[in-house]
């Protein structure tokens, strides 16, 4: 099927174009969308029109569906990110006020002062694991195994939570 003729095109168009905007219109419940997507279709028409003049409905239908889903998809796509930023401008935290500002600066001064109680090597260990190390990467810094990492930060843990316990006040 060779459309491009002017006439024979502007024939086609007028014919097919209410039905396939009705149904694009159907599909994607958007007026002014519809309207865009049934030009494209009728782009695609123009530029690579189907080889059977019979299956010219069938093949409007199946072009018309692919880009009311391929625009549905799309705008799918495009509310779960701005979703996802709503989130993290919801989730940007205010500055802390001056008393929260007071009070984490004590609570870091005190776990330095249970780090330096520690043993060099648990030290080490867990602050290179809290700085965003993996297993693997804290061996090898440390010199010794893998596998003896985990007991490694496991006891080390221990150790500072013990410090810190017997540093802070006991209830009467």
């Amino acid at each position: 099927m060779n459309i491009p003729e002017s006439e024979q095109f502007k024939a086609l168009f007028y014919e097919h174009y209410p039905i396939v905007r009705r149904k694009l219109a159907a599909l994607v419940r958007d007026d002014t969308a519809a309207d865009d997507l049934a030009q494209e279709v009728f782009l695609k028409l123009y530029r690579n029109p189907p080889d059977d003049p019979g299956a010219l409905g069938a093949w409007l239908h199946r072009v018309l569906t692919r880009a009311g889903y391929d625009y549905l998809s799309k705008k799918a796509s495009e509310r779960r990110l701005q979703d996802k930023q709503e989130l993290l401008f919801q989730a940007e935290p205010s500055p802390p006020s001056g008393e929260e500002a007071v009070l984490n600066k004590l609570d870091q001064e005190d776990v330095r002062v249970w780090l330096d109680e520690l043993p060099e090597r648990d030290r080490q260990a867990l602050l290179l694991r809290y700085s965003g190390y993996s297993y693997s990467e804290i061996a090898g810094e440390l010199g010794i195994r893998p596998p003896v990492v985990g007991t490694l930060l496991s006891r080390a843990t221990q150790k500072l939570r013990q410090h810190a316990a017997e540093s802070l006040p006991q209830p009467d």
